[in-house]
């Protein structure tokens, strides 16, 4: 449930807000994750580690 309500805020917030960075909103859904589902919260760690490895 409080995925879905971040998930509906994020379009509510302004377009410059909503420029972050993939990383970032990968590790912030991740926090959001941690506690519900530690698995999903892993998953989506590597995925923002990957992401930065690939820019990097």
């Amino acid at each position: 449930m409080f995925a879905l309500i971040a998930r509906i805020s994020q379009f509510l917030r302004p377009a410059a807000a909503r420029r972050q960075s993939v990383a970032r909103s990968l590790l912030e859904s991740a926090e959001a994750r941690a506690g519900l589902n530690p698995h999903q919260a892993r998953e989506l760690r590597e995925a923002a580690r990957a992401y930065l490895s690939v820019v990097r």
